[in-house]
Order: structure tokens, then sequence, then C-alpha cells
């Protein structure tokens, strides 16, 4: 996860945490019938879901993205090192050929 998407998370965890001791402060010092009480706790409780449901969502994509992006470079990792050990063979062959034909010229009579 990027810091940015940190960062954010962050902020809408301040944020919610906020609105909360917000509305607790409210709640004691704003005086109400039991109804209406019920009734603003109910719609606070409905919006602190809505917001926390988005929230997962986000983080959900997020983590999407970034274990996509994980598999893609742990793949291109895996073909450089398929890659660079088909070069690393290549490199052998030819270097066991140059060795038998230097051998191959020393053992010679006709130097």
């Amino acid at each position: 996860m990027g810091s940015s998407a940190k960062h954010e998370s962050a902020s809408l965890s301040a944020f919610i945490a906020g609105a909360l001791v917000g509305a607790g402060v409210a709640l004691l010092f704003a005086p109400q019938s039991g109804q209406q009480m019920r009734g603003l706790l109910r719609d606070y409780g409905a919006r602190a879901k809505d917001e926390l449901d988005d929230a997962v969502d986000r983080g959900t994509e997020a983590w999407g993205s970034a274990k996509d992006g994980g598999q893609e470079l742990v793949e291109k990792g895996k073909e450089s090192l398929r890659e660079a050990g088909r070069q690393s063979t290549g490199f052998a062959e030819s270097a066991r050929k140059t060795v038998n034909e230097i051998q191959d010229d020393l053992a010679s009579p006709h130097r």
C-alpha cells in the first residue's frame, strides 16, 4: 500500500473517531426526547455504517491493486531469471568450446 493510501486511511480513521466523539458530546449537551435521540442515533449509525462500507471498499480495491502489481513484478522477475539462466548456459557452452579448441591447438603436433 502506498503512502498516499496509508495517509488517506489514517485521515479517514481520524475523521470517523472525531465524528464519534463529536456526536457523543452533542448528545450529552443537547436535550432531546428519547424518541428524537433514538432517531438521531439511528441516522448517525446508518451514516457511519455507509462511510465504513465505503472505506472498506476503497481498502479492498487498494489491496487488490497492490496484490496484482506484486504478482506482475514476481512474474517479471521470474522471466528475468530464466533469461539470465539461458544466457549463462550459452556463455558456458561458448567458453567450453573455446577451451576445447585451445586444448586441441596445443595438443596438435602442427604448432
